[in-house]
């Protein structure tokens, strides 16, 4: 008969073993928080950091932005409901965020979106390096980044409380309880892995491409991003970290779109709530 202590490790490592999904591109994803749980989960946490901000008169404070950052916005979620048509139920949205020092986007799973006015300010971001932004974290909530990431976070979890009966440690299974939260909020201050990275990037180019917006786009953006952490590295970058070779890889991947690229098309624009 299997101690507890063994119990615990063979239903941790069962459940890390079992629980797997595929990505867009075809990688195997650890998924030990559904992609259901996660949008459940993003919806709580997205009204918990918005409300604070729209007390403070920080959200869609500027009717002009708003109204670029939603036309570009559209045109890739519409792009990314033809592509995945189950995510024409998610709740859309974006708000623009007034922080002029934090530069920075994220999307949740669901759909529910948050970009800031230090991204747009400091980069003197164009709409179609916006568009590569946007369509880039788009793309993590369409390839289940969260639901990923918040499972990481439970395989910790799950480690430290097998650890924690095995070693009868009350350390162990103190960090179990207070490490790293199961909520949407993880996602976004989490950084995300490599593959999870250059999936986005590849996702996010076509979605911008195909919505009218300059593949090319990527690499500026990446320019003005490096150029703009010369100081303390924009927070964009924790959580999205970049490969040394992103830049070329961007440049490289880019004329692969040229071909989904039509500027001159009046791309279809999807309408938030």
């Amino acid at each position: 008969m299997k101690t507890l202590a063994q119990l615990a490790l063979t239903l941790t490592l069962t459940a890390t073993l079992t629980a797997c999904s595929t990505s867009p591109t075809g990688r195997n994803q650890l998924m030990l928080v559904s992609p259901s749980q996660a949008i459940n989960a993003s919806k709580a946490a997205y009204t918990e950091m918005l409300t604070p901000l729209k007390d403070e008169g920080k959200v869609d404070s500027d009717p002009a932005t708003v109204k670029r950052v939603q036309e570009i916005a559209g045109r890739i979620v519409y792009q990314a409901i033809e592509r995945f048509p189950h995510t024409r139920n998610w709740d859309w949205s974006i708000s623009v965020i007034d922080d002029p020092e934090t530069v920075n986007a994220w999307c949740m799973a669901g759909g529910r979106m948050a970009i800031y006015t230090g991204l747009i300010d400091k980069l003197e971001a164009t709409d179609d390096e916006l568009a590569q932004v946007l369509g880039h974290e788009v793309s993590h909530a369409l390839a289940n980044h969260t639901a990923e990431r918040m499972s990481v976070a439970m395989a910790s979890q799950l480690g430290l409380m097998a650890i924690a009966v095995a070693t009868q440690d009350t350390e162990y299974a103190d960090l179990a309880l207070t490490g790293a939260p199961l909520a949407a909020a993880v996602a976004i201050t989490l950084p995300n892995s490599r593959t999870g990275e250059m999936e986005a990037d590849r996702l996010g180019m076509e979605l911008a491409a195909r919505s009218g917006y300059n593949p090319n786009a990527a690499a500026t953006l990446w320019q003005k991003m490096a150029a703009n952490s010369k100081g303390a590295p924009p927070q964009f970058l924790s959580t999205h970290p970049a490969p040394g070779n992103r830049q070329q890889a961007l440049a490289n991947l880019a004329p692969q779109m040229m071909g989904l690229y039509n500027p001159a098309a009046s791309a279809p624009v999807y309408s938030f709530k």
